[in-house]
Parts: C-alpha cells; structure tokens; sequence
C-alpha cells in the first residue's frame, strides 16, 4: 500500500477549528480523506500546542527531543570511532600488544 505524503499544517489546522466549531471528527473524515483518528490526534496535539491540554509533549518539544536522540546517535557512532581509533594507535605504537586471533 503505497504511503501518502503528510497533509500540510494549514489543512490539519483547518480540520482542528472545523472540530472546535463543533463538527465531528467522524463527519469531517467522511467528507474529506484523513480518518477520524487522525483529525482527533490532531486536535489533542493542538490542544498541547495551545496550553489547553498538559498531558503530552508540545511540537516544539517533541521536535527538541527528535534532534536531540539524532545528535545521541551520532555521538554514540563518534565515540565508538574514536575508541577503535585510539586503540588502533595504541597497537601501532607498541604499547599493547597485537590482538590474536582465537583460531
């Protein structure tokens, strides 16, 4: 099944006043392609974004914390590099001595 684009924020924030004037998130599923699940998301989201909810991060945080695991990673792979680098030199100069194999 082939994956749809993401829909624009200015149609998700559509949908969300459609829903805060009083329309269904099952009537507006019904009348355009996103499922109710996805508009009722949407609104929790934006009620986050607005102070109106607390029980959930806000974008701004969530996108805080999707830079801040990537920059985890890539430290990880960093020191994981730095260390075979480290103990590659430290072979090289004679301190340790030559790894053998177990065969």
């Amino acid at each position: 099944m082939p994956k749809r684009p993401p829909y624009a924020p200015e149609f998700k924030a559509q949908m969300v006043e459609l829903v805060r004037a009083g329309r269904t998130p099952e009537a507006l599923a019904e009348e355009f392609e996103p499922t109710a699940q996805s508009i009722r998301g949407w609104v929790r989201q934006a009620d986050i974004d607005d102070g109106r909810r607390h029980d959930g991060l806000t974008s701004a945080e969530r996108d805080e914390l999707r830079q801040l695991r990537k920059e985890n990673r890539e430290l990880k792979i960093e020191r994981d590099i730095l260390g075979k680098a480290a103990a590659w030199f430290a072979r090289e100069g004679g301190s340790i001595p030559p790894k053998r194999s177990s065969s």
